[in-house]
């Protein structure tokens, strides 16, 4: 027994894959949050509260603000940075409420032909029995609806993590962007490893299955751009981070805003509709 503890030291340890490497780096407390691209790329933001029905989401935020001059809606989840602020937000994952009040500010938007822009990081919509019984998956059904159809160009760009269904209802988007580091999946890397091998230390090995890094979902054709983030990640130069993410929402944006809003509809539409389809040739 012993001899065999003593080879299994002796082996070399196993390379960490890369999507874990940029797990991490998606995740790191230093990275710039959604409000942070809000202040520094946005003018004028004013803030909307509540959704008209319960309350107002500490986890969501959502206003009016010009993007180079040109009135727009803007909208983000917010993390906190002091512990405080993290659990008065549930580090970044909004309730109900939160989604209800993102639609009412959309459906403002829409009404005074404002683009929308959305920003993401959060590891996935509220689990909480509260959340639950105020309808947490009619509210996010109900955005990914109305986003479909809504009747303003959509911008949506993923800073950090983006999971589940509580990411997709603000990322059903005329154009999707997606940091280089961060990851967007339909499940954490430690939830898969619970369900598939009912082992979380299992983690790293999920991450690679899943496939949810900034060049994978490109490739499989769920993001429509990957922007580039400075070496050792947006963290290392929050600065030159927003202007790449600047730079990236322009170009999109200038593609997108003169284009006749039922053709832009029949876009949207029918790329999300054609995600995830596979063909198998002979």
């Amino acid at each position: 027994m012993a001899e065999m503890e003593t080879i299994k030291q002796q082996m070399p340890a196993a390379p960490v894959p890369e999507a874990w490497v940029r797990t991490e780096l998606a995740r790191d407390p230093a990275r710039p949050y959604p409000m942070d691209y809000i202040e520094a790329l946005f003018t004028d933001f004013s803030e909307i509260h509540g959704d008209r029905a319960f309350g107002d989401d500490a986890a969501m935020t959502c206003g009016m603000a010009r993007f180079q001059g040109t009135p727009v809606l803007v909208i983000g989840n917010l993390k906190g940075r002091t512990l405080k602020d993290r659990v008065t937000r549930r580090f970044g994952s909004p309730e109900p409420e939160g989604y209800r009040k993102a639609l009412r500010a959309m459906k403002i938007a829409e009404k005074f032909g404002r683009p929308v822009f959305t920003f993401l990081d959060l590891a996935g919509a509220f689990p909480g029995i509260g959340a639950e019984e105020r309808g947490q998956g009619e509210a996010i059904a109900r955005n990914l609806m109305e986003m479909n159809r809504l009747r303003v160009p959509t911008l949506a760009t993923i800073t950090g993590e983006g999971g589940s269904g509580g990411a997709l209802a603000l990322a059903v988007a005329d154009r999707v962007l997606m940091l280089e580091n961060a990851i967007y999946s339909v499940i954490s890397p430690e939830g898969c490893a619970s369900i598939m091998w009912k082992d979380a230390s299992k983690k790293q090995q999920a991450a690679a299955a899943l496939k949810y890094t900034a060049k994978d979902t490109k490739a499989l054709g769920c993001v429509d751009d990957v922007i580039g983030e400075p070496e050792g990640g947006t963290q290392a130069d929050p600065g030159k981070a927003f202007t790449l993410v600047s730079r990236s929402l322009k170009k999109h944006f200038n593609e997108i805003k003169g284009m006749p809003i039922d053709e832009l509809l029949e876009k949207r539409y029918q790329k999300f509709r054609n995600m995830a389809q596979f063909y198998t040739t002979a």
